[in-house]
C-alpha cells in the first residue's frame, strides 16, 4: 500500500454527479452545498470558476478544477456576467430540473454548437484518513488540458451523452479515475505544491519505507527494521526519511497509527480502546492513549464522545477535527 492510495481510500464517488449541463450564456451556477471536495471539468466551451474566498480561475475545453470546501463556489460564463444565478446542489437532480434517473444533473444533447457542456462531481470525503489528504491540498487546483485527463474526459463524454441503467456507477467510477489523474498530473508537474509524502515515494530509500510503515503498520516496527528492509544503514534510512519527509520515520508513524486510530474509533464503537490500540499496534492500551492525546489533544474517549455528539448533531467536547 502506497501513501497516496492510502489517503485516498475513503474519497469515492457515490451518485455524486451534481451536474452534466449544456449552458448557453449568460449563466450563473452557484453550487451551494459547500461539499468537502469538488471536480469541475469542461467538456466543450468554456467559462469561469469563482470560489467562495479565491480568484476566479478559467476553464477551456478539458482544463479541470478541484475546489476544496466547505466555502461554495460558481461557474459562470464571464466574471461579472450580468445571469441570475441559479443555485445548485443535490437538489438540481430533481426531475423538474432536468435531473434523469441515473444521472443527477442536466444533459441538453441541443445545445448548439456555441454551448458549454460542463460536469461537476461533488465528493463525500469521510474520515480521519481522507482529511490527511485534502490538508495536502490549496483551496482551488487546476489542471489544464492535454495531459493523462484527455482521454478519462473522453470516455466521461461519451457516457454523459447517453442515459442507460448502470450509468451513474459508470460515472462515478470515471470521477474517481479523473480525481486521481488530477492529483497525480498537480503533485507531479514542476514548481507544484506536492507534500512531501509524494516526493518521497519516489525515494528508493524513503519510498520503500512508506509502503511498509503504510503497508504494515501495526507491526512492531523500529529504525533498525526499516533500514534491514530498505537494504540501507539505520542513520541512511533516518536521515534520508527525514530529509524527504519532513519528520523521523517512527514519528511519521505514531501519527498515522493515531489517525487510523480516530477512524477505528468512530466506525467501530463497540470496540474498546485497548482493542483500538491493539489493531495499530500498540500492546499497552496506557501508552496508546497517551500517544493518541499527545498527537490529537483528546483522550481516545473524549475523542469518541466528541465524535458522536457531532454526528448526532450534539455539541460537545474539545476534540480536534
Amino acid at each position: 500500500m502506497d501513501a497516496f492510495s492510502d489517503l485516498l481510500r475513503g474519497v469515492r464517488a457515490h451518485g455524486s454527479l451534481f451536474g452534466s449541463t449544456t449552458l448557453t450564456p449568460p449563466w450563473s451556477l452557484h453550487f451551494v452545498d459547500g461539499a468537502p471536495l469538488s471536480l469541475c471539468t469542461v467538456v466543450r466551451g468554456g467559462g469561469w470558476i469563482v470560489p467562495e474566498r479565491e480568484p476566479p480561475v478559467r476553464l477551456g475545453v478539458h482544463d479541470t478544477v478541484l475546489v476544496r470546501g466547505p466555502g461554495t463556489f460558481a461557474f459562470v460564463d464571464e466574471v461579472g456576467t450580468a445571469a441570475v444565478p441559479v443555485e445548485c446542489g443535490v437538489e438540481c437532480a430533481v426531475p423538474e430540473l432536468g435531473g434523469t434517473r441515473h444521472r443527477l444533473g442536466w444533459y441538453e444533447p441541443d445545445g448548439g454548437d456555441g454551448a458549454t457542456v460542463f460536469v461537476v462531481g461533488a465528493y463525500p470525503v469521510r474520515g480521519e484518513i481522507s482529511r490527511r489528504l485534502l490538508e495536502a491540498l490549496p483551496v482551488v487546483l487546476r489542471v489544464d488540458a492535454g495531459g493523462a485527463l484527455d482521454p478519462v474526459l473522453g470516455h466521461l463524454a461519451d457516457e454523459i451523452a447517453v442515459d442507460a441503467p448502470g450509468q451513474q456507477i459508470v460515472l462515478d467510477r470515471l470521477l474517481d479515475w479523473m480525481l486521481v489523474t488530477t492529483l497525480r498530473e498537480f503533485f507531479d508537474r514542476p514548481g507544484g505544491r506536492a507534500p512531501a509524502w509524494w516526493a518521497a515515494q519516489h525515494d528508493p530509500v524513503a519510498g520503500t519505507a512508506l509502503q511498509l510503515l503504510h503497508g504494515e503498520p501495526a507491526a512492531p516496527w523500529t529504525v533498525a527494521a526499516l533500514a534491514r528492509r530498505a537494504g540501507v544503514s539505520r542513520a541512511t534510512l533516518a536521515k534520508r526519511f527525514s530529509d524527504l519527509v519532513g519528520e523521523p520515520p517512527l514519528t511519521y508513524l505514531t501519527g498515522w497509527r493515531m489517525t487510523l486510530a480516530a477512524d477505528l474509533l468512530l466506525d467501530r464503537p463497540g470496540a474498546t480502546v485497548a482493542e483500538v490500540a491493539r489493531a495499530v499496534g500498540y500492546v499497552d492500551p496506557f501508552g496508546f492513549s497517551t500517544a493518541f492525546k499527545r498527537v490529537r489533544g483528546v483522550s481516545p474517549s473524549e475523542f469518541r464522545r466528541a465524535g458522536a455528539a457531532t454526528a448526532t448533531g450534539v455539541t460537545a467536547g474539545t476534540a480536534r477535527p
